[in-house]
């Protein structure tokens, strides 16, 4: 394990000691298992963003029938990832 320090504000060190002192845990686990939990969300919101994303290439072309996500990428992501 590594060792690190954190700041908290007073309301987040006492909603989570309270939080601890309800599951039963120590305080450094309630971090490590909210931790763990706000990194699962991400990489799971990022993963589906990124399939979303990947849905749109290909998927616009101009009046002519060519695609123009190489010049307009940017807004197709933006469109996808709304």
């Amino acid at each position: 394990m590594v060792r690190t320090q954190v700041r908290l504000s007073e309301a987040q060190a006492s909603k989570l000691r309270a939080a601890a002192r309800r599951d039963g845990i120590s305080l450094a686990e309630a971090i490590r298992r909210l931790v763990d939990r706000g990194l699962a969300e991400t990489g799971k919101d990022r993963a589906r963003r990124y399939a979303r994303g990947a849905k749109v290439v290909g998927k616009f072309r101009d009046r002519r029938g060519a695609s123009d996500v190489a010049t307009r990428h940017d807004a197709h992501l933006d469109e996808a990832l709304e």
